[in-house]
């Protein structure tokens, strides 16, 4: 990834990219210059054993920092004043080696900028009435960074066979030992089989090592069709991960994920034919597979409350917020008191002596009661007694 400081032609000022308008922008004098990102400039490559065992690694003249924390490797540029890892919040080091950068084929640019990252995270805050008050403090805008995470996308067309055994319901009637009718629904298994056609597009395969992974599925997923070719002018003002997960064994996992989803398809195929299905088996033959290198826009930033470290992901492109957070033994501990308080308030009521039948009043033969007997209004039904 190459290097490149990019300076404003109107005030010689240092330009940053620009979320609101997609492009390189100044910010003194607010001189915006377009980026020359393109869709249709977007390459697959041809999934080939060389490429899985080999990737030609492209020079570079980019800074790679290296984390004190957690040995994370961030390509930053020139302009960066990042001074923490955006995963553990550790101080950043020149690394002792320069890594080899494999050039992105292309990159999903910010969606989301970094003024209204920091409403979403207060938002986010706010948001966790388990977390104890002095946690709203924390923010510190500085300490929440943009970076570009790594991934690998895999295409494939598939053509796979699949059997199972598709399961019939019925009723069969019988007679108990007691004598007394009983209805029992029994199943019959048939075997089956179908064939499955299909095109995977875009399957994406996180290539960060140092992210949280459970925390990483939960900031949801991205919209691949936003992404475009690599420029360079994308990542000023950014940093952007090395890849840490090999081409090889990012290909097994986006497998992985395939045959469940093939699974998933003739599963319900079955189901549309039968009441259930099992042993379901797929053998899936794949053609035209094809990957590419993406960079996906992630905010991440970590703090540290009581010495415990706690990591938040803010998703680059939707914005949904993600994250650990200390939970007030306090405010448990409330809730706890509200529940119990609330179940002796039904188990009062319910066994109090008002419901107790030797403390209902006794009907007296001969004795006289006046009472009257109230009919139910009729109701009608329209759109005007609909609660609103």
């Amino acid at each position: 990834m190459e290097e490149r400081i990019y300076y404003c032609e109107g005030c010689g000022g240092v330009m940053e990219f620009d979320v609101a308008t997609q492009s390189l922008k100044c910010p003194n004098c607010d001189k915006v210059v377009p980026i020359a990102g393109d869709k249709g400039r977007l390459v697959e490559h041809s999934l080939t054993r060389h490429a899985m065992r080999t990737i030609r690694a492209s020079e570079k003249t980019t800074h790679t920092m290296e984390c004190r924390g957690c040995g994370a490797r961030i390509e930053v540029d020139g302009t960066s004043r990042a001074a923490e890892c955006p995963f553990c919040g550790s101080d950043y080091v020149l690394a002792d080696r320069e890594g080899d950068a494999v050039i992105p084929d292309g990159v999903l640019p910010f969606q989301v900028d970094k003024n209204r990252v920091g409403e979403l995270f207060r938002q986010w805050l706010k948001g966790r009435w388990l977390a104890p008050g002095e946690l709203k403090h924390l923010y510190q805008k500085d300490r929440l960074q943009g970076i570009y995470v790594p991934y690998w996308t895999f295409d494939a067309k598939v053509n796979a066979r699949y059997t199972a055994l598709g399961g019939r319901h019925r009723t069969v009637t019988r007679k108990g030992a007691d004598g007394k009718t009983e209805h029992q629904i029994v199943t019959d298994w048939y075997p089956t089989s179908g064939n499955l056609r299909h095109f995977f597009d875009d399957i994406l395969v996180p290539a960060s090592e140092k992210i949280d992974a459970r925390l990483l599925r939960r900031t949801g997923y991205y919209g691949t069709q936003q992404i475009v070719s690599y420029a360079p002018e994308y990542l000023s003002g950014y940093g952007a991960e090395c890849y840490t997960v090999d081409l090889n064994a990012a290909h097994s996992e986006a497998l992985g994920t395939m045959e469940r989803e093939l699974e998933s398809m003739a599963r319900s195929e079955v189901l549309s034919r039968y009441d259930e299905a099992a042993d379901v088996c797929v053998r899936a033959d794949y053609q035209e597979e094809t990957y590419k290198h993406v960079l996906l826009p992630m905010y991440s930033t970590a703090y540290t409350y009581k010495g415990k470290q706690y990591r938040v992901l803010i998703n680059g492109q939707s914005g949904r917020v993600e994250g650990d957070y200390p939970k007030s033994p306090v405010r448990i501990g409330m809730i706890v008191f509200a529940v119990l308080l609330i179940l002796a308030l039904v188990y009062w009521y319910s066994s109090g002596p008002h419901m107790r039948a030797d403390t209902l009043p006794v009907w007296e033969e001969g004795q006289l009661y006046d009472y009257e007997i109230e009919e139910e209004a009729a109701w009608a039904y329209s759109e005007d007694n609909l609660p609103t």
